[in-house]
């Protein structure tokens, strides 16, 4: 389940720092026409942290209004804590999404014990869950055996690794069936390589076909050819990580004219200047721009 490329899509906002539906839809619209499996809102690419839970029900309901209900939505519920995630699950199940994001409770760092208690409470509501390992982001890890022992449970479908560590890839696709989603776009074609199922992507929101043909030539076992798209991208990949995720990313999208003049809700800012040249480098050499 939510196998190949899911899009991990940004928040449009407008000048006033509102959600801009329509740039949400016309978002929606490319990515469903462009290969991209599934959508994921409100993930860390989305701002997930500036958005009130009426926000995601609304953007939720929105993306589904324009890609149909053939077309996988999830949600990202995962929150500092336990009874705030259950809730925002609920809600997402009531909404209809299908399936949620979970990232590991950030400014706690529980224990591994304590991940185990509220994973479990979040996947109890009934939704595939999406196990969402972070650490750059929460400053907690989740120990492959942890993910080993999660995955026993009947609504836990996969992870999301972002770590950075093929290790921890090999150790948990060797130690249950759990489904291995890439969180690195950069490490999407290795963890392919040893048994990864897919991606839930920042870059797609950018080159959102190119990066589902690598994909798909990398889950047909087409490694020359995925290596290959993988070497053209990579420059792109890493420029859209100068800075903060996804302030390179929306600037980005707006010199190619994918969404109006980007914005962003504080903390997150415009780009320096310094940044804002490599990134136009980056895009000019792909032939985005």
């Amino acid at each position: 389940m939510f196998e190949g490329t899911t899009v991990a899509i940004i928040t449009p906002f407008d000048d006033k720092g509102r959600v801009d539906f329509g740039a949400l839809r016309s978002l929606a619209r490319l990515h469903k026409d462009s290969g991209t499996d599934a959508i994921l809102l409100s993930g860390c690419t989305g701002e997930s942290f500036t958005l009130d839970n009426a926000e995601r029900i609304e953007m939720l309901n929105t993306v589904r209004e324009e890609t149909g209900f053939s077309y996988p939505i999830l949600l990202g519920t995962g929150a500092p804590s336990t009874k705030a995630a259950v809730e925002m699950t609920l809600a997402a199940k009531t909404a209809g999404a299908d399936g949620v994001l979970a990232i590991t409770p950030y400014g706690n760092k529980p224990s591994q014990h304590a991940m185990v208690s509220y994973f479990r409470e979040i996947a109890d509501v009934g939704l595939p869950t999406i196990l969402y390992n972070v650490p750059g982001r929460t400053g907690s890890n989740i120990a492959p055996s942890t993910t080993i022992a999660l995955s026993e449970h009947k609504n836990i479908v996969a992870i999301k690794e972002a770590s950075g560590s093929l290790d921890t890839v090999s150790e948990i696709i060797s130690g249950c069936g759990i489904t291995l989603l890439s969180g690195d776009d950069s490490l999407t074609v290795p963890m392919i390589s040893i048994g990864a199922k897919g991606v839930i992507s920042t870059a797609a929101n950018l080159v959102p076909a190119d990066f589902a043909e690598m994909v798909n030539f990398a889950l047909d076992g087409d490694f020359s050819s995925a290596a290959k798209l993988h070497i053209r991208m990579f420059p792109l990949m890493k420029a859209l990580f100068i800075e903060g995720n996804p302030v390179p990313l929306k600037t980005a999208m707006s010199l190619c004219g994918m969404i109006p003049a980007p914005s962003f809700r504080q903390p997150l800012c415009a780009m320096t200047s310094a940044n804002l040249g490599k990134l136009e480098i980056a895009l000019k050499e792909y032939g985005l721009l």
